[in-house]
């Protein structure tokens, strides 16, 4: 893969207008973080969750909060590497005329990396999957392919965010986004089909990038970007260089933000904070600094900054230091997972404490618990009432889906995809509300 190719401003959906000039597209790029911010989806992502609960009269983060963050960290990883180029080359921009946006390409792209995931968190994504492989969505097995199939019993956030980005839902066109093609590949953790996906021997093939109905618009983009195709059946591709510094921005934050929010919560001390992060710092006189400050909020926060910019050196430095390994698609592993020592045992480290008293702290169990409860409920209302609409009532639960969502296709995938773009959706208060309502558990309000 070379970068002539695969930095490219033409717009999906927009490819009548593309305009080669690199002069005229320095600009698009920016224009692709505009249009996130401003979005529907996007903003709706302050109402979902991101690890904790949301919260009440403590801040956490929340989806919109962590992407915010993550599109910071993903600039400045873009522009060090951009940095580095120039100063090995000077001429650089002259044979490579967009290489300098690619710090506005992997920040747009990290605006986006979250909006495909439902209410809930993980655990709404796999509350969705749930209803296919152990509830009432078993019996439609039968009416869709077996590529089909997949998709819905591995429902995953990141196909779901392709799809938010590129589909051309009804009355909208293709929305308020008709993104760059290499801010589209940047998202594509993993760019191949669902019976490809959860492979763990390649990094890109952990999980999967695209829905069967989104397969040929992917296909499109590869092509366009000269992305290498490892299989065309099932189809795979390696990923889209841009791709790990996205990746290394989003493991840069939840990482080390979780810890901040716990020690909010009280479910970290803040000596078990300070010795997770004080080897990340890479600053010999950080204790000295640190006995300087009396608040313990603020002491965090010094050090999550010292630990973030860090990390942020180290993936850029590593991804420098790789780039013509992932320019050939053979560099199967993430940055966060192959940076130097102590960094790396370092956060191998933060995960483990995560794992065993962030991930399964009794608030994140009981919104995972909440999630399969409401999501599946949500589920097993909607999908039935819009494929079959034969009675009164099932006319008027198809009467609170949008429009926008409502597909005339006779399909019975398309159909069952128009409930899920719904529901995944949602905001965590929505769902919570919309299944109160339709289970007869609350009444609306007039307002």
């Amino acid at each position: 893969m070379i970068w002539e190719k695969l930095l490219s401003a033409k717009r999906w959906g927009s490819e009548d207008r593309y305009n080669s000039d690199p002069t005229e597209a320095r600009s698009e790029f920016q224009r692709d973080y505009d249009r996130l911010i401003f979005s529907s989806p996007f903003r709706r992502l302050q109402n979902k969750t991101q690890v904790f609960p949301l919260p009440g009269s403590i801040f956490v983060h929340n989806r919109l909060t962590h992407s915010l963050e993550v599109a910071s960290v993903g600039k400045s990883l873009g522009r060090i590497f951009y940095n580095k180029l120039r100063n090995d080359n000077p001429q650089v921009d002259t044979t490579l005329p967009l290489i300098s946006e690619i710090g506005n390409i992997v920040s747009a792209a990290c605006l986006a990396h979250d909006l495909g995931n439902p209410a809930f968190g993980h655990s709404g994504e796999a509350a969705i999957s749930h209803y296919f492989t152990d509830g009432d969505g078993r019996k439609y097995k039968d009416l869709v392919t077996d590529a089909q199939w997949a998709d819905l019993v591995h429902f995953e956030g990141n196909a779901n965010a392709f799809r938010i980005l590129t589909h051309p839902y009804a009355g909208k066109g293709y929305g308020s986004f008709a993104l760059t093609y290499s801010t589209l590949a940047a998202i594509a953790k993993y760019p191949c089909e669902a019976l490809a996906g959860h492979d763990k021997t390649n990094i890109y093939t952990k999980k999967y990038g695209f829905f069967k109905s989104e397969q040929q618009g992917f296909q499109k983009i590869a092509a366009e970007l000269g992305l290498d195709m490892v299989t065309g059946s099932p189809l795979v591709y390696k990923r889209h260089p841009l791709v790990y510094l996205v990746e290394a921005a989003d493991d840069i934050c939840y990482n080390i933000i979780d810890l901040e929010d716990a020690h909010r919560l009280k479910i970290l001390s803040y000596h078990e904070v300070e010795s997770l992060l004080t080897t990340l710092c890479n600053d010999p006189n950080i204790r000295t600094r640190l006995q300087d400050i009396d608040d313990e909020d603020a002491r965090i926060s010094l050090l999550r900054a010292k630990s973030i910019s860090t990390l942020i050196g180290a993936c850029s430095e590593l991804f420098y230091r790789e780039q013509h390994t992932i320019l050939d698609g053979n560099f199967n592993s993430g940055l966060i997972d192959t940076i130097e020592e102590p960094y790396r045992s370092a956060m191998q480290k933060i995960m483990e404490i995560s794992r065993e008293k962030i991930y399964n702290h009794s608030s994140v169990v009981q919104i995972e618990v909440a999630g399969y409860k409401v999501m599946g409920g949500l589920l097993e209302e909607f999908i039935p009432a819009f494929l079959n609409n034969n009675s009164h009532y099932t006319r008027k639960l198809v009467d609170l889906i949008p429009k926008q969502f409502i597909t005339k296709s006779e399909d019975q995938y398309a159909k069952i995809q128009t409930v899920l773009d719904y529901v995944s959706g949602m905001t965590d208060l929505y769902a919570v509300e919309m299944f109160r309502k339709i289970k007869g558990i609350s009444f609306p309000s007039i307002s």
